[in-house]
């Protein structure tokens, strides 16, 4: 505990020196966001069309970084270098446990639900590993060591025989490169995100291996948190910004047309490789009010808590003045 304890003063020190400063003019009427890809659809949207969103430069500025991942988010929040961001429950829950985080969960992304898309490992077509105990002595990819698709890849290793501390190097592959590295051979196995997976389903010559929704499922993969300070020292300012993110989410499932186009922009993506999944039976699931669904968490914090991930959690500590949806 104490070197976890030590791990994440060093990255909170560190995210606040990538980010000190940000906002420091008028700190009062700027919320400094934390952002990633993908399936962020709502930011995107508050990102690319600020003029729908009246809030957006009169009541509220927003500074907008990017990162990697949700640990990273973590640390910079433990700094008090980010007010609000993307969160996995597990980095959360993390954050709380190693860097003594405060945070209200105010708003949710996307979750996985029953008959669509579930992040999943892929390995090439020729691969000898044909099941998950195959991978014992494999090097596997994976988005950010740490983060929300941690949990249950661990536990399905562990269901398999397979040590994920002793018995397989875990590296970090950004989902955007996640194809390339298995393609070129870097690793041997790498989880795959939409748009990504559809790209290199497209392409053929790689095949699942297994997916999350068999360890977890309907899972909570993306939510969105601000520190508990900030919320209640500024209730309005926060419901203003979760106001948006309600917006921006009806926006995005109301207009799919200008929600490829804003999300190709972003992403990079061609919107004909996005209009192959984006808000289609086959991606993930979205509340049309971006509510935070507490009980499955709570769900998938028990579920961390029976594999030795986390101490014992109760998902009220997450509730705080300010939810979506927000009228």
């Amino acid at each position: 505990m104490m070197r976890l304890s030590h791990k994440w003063i060093l990255a909170a020190a560190m995210s606040a020196g990538v980010l000190a400063g940000v906002g420091a003019s008028h700190a009062q009427q700027t919320i400094r966001v934390g952002w990633t890809i993908p399936a962020e659809e709502s930011k995107y949207w508050m990102m690319r069309r600020p003029a729908e969103f009246p809030d957006i430069g009169k009541t509220y500025n927003i500074e907008w970084t990017q990162f990697q991942g949700t640990a990273p988010m973590t640390q910079a929040l433990a700094a008090g270098a980010l007010d609000c961001a993307t969160q996995a429950p597990l980095s959360l829950a993390n954050g709380v446990v190693g860097g003594n985080l405060k945070a209200y969960i105010v708003a949710q992304h996307v979750f996985e639900k029953p008959g669509g898309f579930s992040v999943y490992w892929a390995v090439k077509d020729d691969s000898p590993i044909k099941t998950i105990a195959d991978l014992k002595g494999k090097t596997i990819g994976i988005s950010v060591i740490g983060g929300g698709t941690q949990g249950p890849l661990n536990m399905l290793l562990k269901q398999n025989g397979v040590d994920p501390a002793k018995d397989i190097k875990l590296v970090e592959v950004g989902f955007a490169v996640s194809e390339d590295a298995l393609r070129q051979g870097r690793v041997d196995a790498v989880n795959m995100n939409q748009p990504f997976a559809a790209r290199a389903e497209a392409k053929g010559g790689t095949r699942k291996l297994f997916s999350l929704s068999q360890a977890m499922p309907n899972i909570v993969h993306i939510l969105e948190a601000c520190r508990a300070e900030f919320v209640d020292k500024n209730p309005e300012l926060v419901k203003a910004y979760v106001r948006d993110i309600t917006t921006g989410m009806k926006k995005a499932l109301a207009d799919r047309d200008e929600t490829l186009k804003v999300v190709s922009e972003v992403l990079k993506a061609p919107i004909p490789v996005l209009d192959t999944y984006l808000l289609k039976d086959n991606d993930f699931g979205r509340d049309p009010g971006a509510a935070p669904n507490f009980p499955a968490i709570q769900k998938m914090l028990d579920i961390y808590t029976e594999a030795g991930m986390l101490p014992k959690m109760d998902v009220a500590q997450f509730k705080g003045p300010v939810t979506a949806p927000i009228q």
